[in-house]
């Protein structure tokens, strides 16, 4: 009996002792992490991968830029674009590398080439692509309509290098009878919207340069929408980035202004950037001819302004088309293509902010001297020296125009005339 005892108090005693050792245990291990901690912890570790996620890809869009460029330099073998290939152009350099890692990664912005019965436009294609500096970045999708066979083997020829889409509804369209000769105009509309919500719609892109078959580019091109597209993003009282003058003659110009970007009021077209939101706003309401008449009333633009240069970053060569050459036999053949090119990718473009560049220009319009039509036509205002002609309606305005030999495309506000060395220059009409 005592040794039960003895053997029950052991046995008792190890298990107070063993409970004990165990609480002390307990009571002395370090607390494990507070759950918010771990929460936080778990956020920062997924921050973490997604950043070095978006490094991975910065790395994997400059393998695909750079490769483009050793494909872009490698010899086309003969038969591609369906005849001889095309020259090098000579003094074109790439002016824009992609954004080194750990910066925002530069934007896709498709060019859509509107296209419809012209086999030239190969002269426009194969001017994008001897100055595009990147496929991934700018790829080019022409839109065809008309069903023109000539035209669309020459699209197709350059294989992979476009995307060739084709506007399905070739019919006739009704129009009042005072329009039918101009059928053309309501074919272009329906295919500018058809193209247009192919891009922003279908394809969901969040921006477009569209070109029209007739356009070549100049070399810089491409850095200039690059460049200027963050404008659009910044300042709402913009609606479109132009690469057209329409004053871009030589003897209208600042031939050595390769660099000098406005604000206009008027919309230029002829190679113009706009964003999806845009066309969201513009889809509904597109009209059935004339578009280009019809985005430059006040309704469409809302006050909104247009970038576009000093000298033009396109030319049109399209004398065939629904106006009949005529314009481009008075005007566009005599536009000056800029040769210089610009790195604009490299500039600072805050000055063309509404709030920057209203300003300055207000300054120098009504700043200048104002003189009358007559006394700069003659001669009397002393070379070198801005004044202000002004200006009281359309009619005063289009004979003011024809004067100086600039378009007579109404504006909204003052025309400046700039005398330098004895050569005249028409001032931006903001």
């Amino acid at each position: 009996m005592p040794r039960k005892v003895s053997v029950a108090a052991w046995g008792a005693a190890l298990f107070i002792s063993w409970n004990a050792i165990l609480l002390l245990y307990l009571m002395s291990r370090p607390k494990g992490p507070d759950p918010s901690d771990l929460t936080a912890h778990l956020i920062q570790l997924t921050e973490d991968a997604e950043a070095e996620l978006e490094k991975q890809k910065e790395l994997l869009q400059q393998i695909r830029y750079y490769s483009g460029l050793l494909n872009a330099n490698q010899p086309r073998p003969p038969g591609v674009h369906g005849g001889a290939v095309p020259p090098k152009v000579a003094n074109v350099s790439i002016l824009s590398p992609p954004s080194p890692v750990g910066t925002a990664l530069l934007p896709v912005i498709p060019i859509l080439v509107i296209a419809c019965d012209r086999p030239s436009v190969r002269r426009c294609l194969d001017s994008l692509l001897k100055t595009r500096p990147s496929a991934d970045l700018f790829p080019i999708i022409v839109s065809q309509d008309c069903g023109h066979e000539e035209t669309s083997r020459v699209i197709d020829s350059y294989g992979d290098a476009v995307k060739h889409i084709k506007q399905p509804d070739l019919s006739q369209l009704p129009v009042p009878a005072e329009h039918r000769k101009f059928q053309g105009y309501y074919k272009i509309s329906r295919h500018y919207r058809w193209a247009l919500n192919q891009i922003f719609r279908t394809m969901s892109y969040k921006a477009a340069i569209v070109v029209e078959d007739d356009l070549e580019v100049a070399p810089d091109f491409f850095d200039y929408f690059q460049a200027s597209y963050n404008l659009l993003l910044k300042d709402p009282t913009l609606w479109c980035i132009s690469a057209w003058n329409d004053n871009g003659k030589e003897a209208l110009v600042d031939v050595g202004g390769s660099s000098i970007l406005h604000r206009s009021d008027f919309f230029p077209g002829l190679g113009w950037l706009l964003l999806q939101e845009l066309w969201e706003e513009l889809e509904p309401k597109w009209p059935a001819a004339f578009w280009d008449d019809w985005i430059r009333r006040p309704e469409q633009r809302l006050d909104r302004a247009c970038i576009r240069p000093e000298l033009p970053r396109t030319r049109t060569f399209g004398r065939k088309g629904v106006s009949q050459g005529q314009f481009f036999d008075q005007h566009l053949k005599f536009i000056k293509l800029n040769q210089d090119p610009v790195e604009f990718t490299k500039n600072d473009l805050s000055y063309l902010l509404k709030e920057k560049y209203d300003p300055v220009f207000l300054e120098q319009v009504y700043g200048a001297p104002k003189a009358r039509p007559e006394e700069v036509l003659q001669g009397k205002v002393s070379g070198g020296r801005t004044v202000r002609v002004e200006y009281s309606n359309r009619d005063t305005f289009k004979a003011m125009a024809r004067s100086f030999g600039v378009m007579d495309l109404m504006c909204p506000v003052s025309l400046q005339r700039t005398m330098e060395e004895g050569r005249n220059e028409v001032g931006e009409e903001k």
